[in-house]
């Protein structure tokens, strides 16, 4: 299956190696790598400012920073930027099997942002242009958002 409005492709597994710069999580998993951010910002140990970004939906949290400082929680998997079309991100271990700027450039005629994250499952396209530092009162407004409150 693939995104509406592009021309047919499957996905394939990567053959080179890839550095993650976003953690990906969904449903239960973005609730855990939310509750590891809480529970970091609330003993402010070891937080530089502006060390992460961040943006969520009612179903996933991606958090974009520097390789090594991406946390590990259970059931998170990893995206970084398309070597060819960089507003294109895509999953670490997997890739269209067309080229990323032909996918770039599809997907970005369909949903008129950039940059766009294309995920394999749940096959989703997450905009990634409203990265937003990571704070307590971002976190904040993620769980109340989550739990259906107005943020």
């Amino acid at each position: 299956m693939t995104p509406a409005g592009l021309p047919a492709w499957q996905w394939r597994a990567r053959t080179a190696a890839v550095e993650a710069t976003a953690a990906v999580a969904w449903g239960d998993a973005a609730a855990r790598l939310h509750a590891q951010l809480s529970r970091q910002y609330s003993h402010i140990v070891g937080l530089v400012p502006g060390r992460w970004s961040a943006t969520a939906s009612r179903d996933v949290l991606v958090l974009q920073g520097e390789p090594a400082s991406l946390p590990w929680v259970d059931g998170v998997a990893y995206a970084a930027p398309c070597d060819c079309a960089p507003a294109l991100w895509l999953p670490t271990l997997w890739e269209p099997d067309l080229p990323g700027d032909l996918v770039a450039r599809a997907l970005h005629r369909l949903h008129g942002r950039q940059p766009l994250l294309l995920w394999r499952e749940p096959l989703a396209v997450v905009p990634l242009d409203r990265l937003l530092p990571v704070t307590p009162a971002l976190l904040a407004r993620f769980a109340a958002y989550w739990h259906g409150h107005a943020a």
